[in-house]
């Protein structure tokens, strides 16, 4: 991604600038996942920086569950905190680049790392990379930030323009169980891959 090099993001990890980073899994999507029966999905979490929720999906029995992150500095540290985690499930690597296909693709801040020119190119990949039927789950904040660097937000009009042409939309609404520097400024979604765009 050349908008924002791999210095840039290496630099925010190496100095613990991350702001966006809660400490744990996000607590909507936590509960999206308490609520999965399957375990033998398939999980990719791009941009997934200190991999919070890629953790906690493992260690409940998502054993298919794989890290995406274009920071080196982001997997070091995740690989730092949970060794245990199997190195060939995580890629080091640009988004926009990566071929394996998943059930499941979970957003939780990447989207808002990326500049507004990409969202359409970031719609089209996940599309690209789910499986039949597969689903996009995750949060979006539901306000504009007024800054000129990350993250960036939007509105639930623009959202649904954006990811209309690829995806069914299931679940779009704010969320319920945000944490509270969050509540009532993030929506939950949940969408469904289109076969035919």
């Amino acid at each position: 991604m050349e908008d924002y090099p791999k210095a840039y993001w290496d630099k925010l990890y190496e100095h613990n600038r991350l702001g966006w980073d809660v400490g744990y899994v996000s607590t909507p999507l936590k509960a999206y996942f308490d609520q999965l029966q399957n375990k033998n999905l398939r999980i990719l979490v791009p941009g997934a920086g200190n991999g919070w929720e890629v953790e906690y999906l493992y260690k409940n029995g998502f054993h298919h569950t794989f890290l995406l992150d274009f920071s080196e500095k982001a997997v070091e540290r995740f690989r730092s905190r949970f060794p245990d985690f199997p190195s060939n499930q995580i890629f080091t690597e640009d988004f926009f680049k990566h071929t394996r296909t998943y059930d499941l693709i979970v957003e939780q801040t990447f989207f808002s790392s990326l500049p507004k020119s990409r969202r359409t190119d970031y719609a089209r990949q996940v599309h690209h990379l789910l499986n039949p039927g597969g689903k996009l789950t995750g949060l979006l904040f539901n306000h504009e930030f007024h800054q000129d660097f990350p993250p960036f937000g939007g509105s639930p009009s623009e959202y649904k323009q954006l990811f209309s042409p690829f995806f069914e939309i299931e679940i779009f609404e704010t969320a319920i169980n945000s944490i509270k520097p969050r509540k009532g400024r993030e929506i939950f979604l949940l969408l469904r891959k289109k076969t035919v765009i």
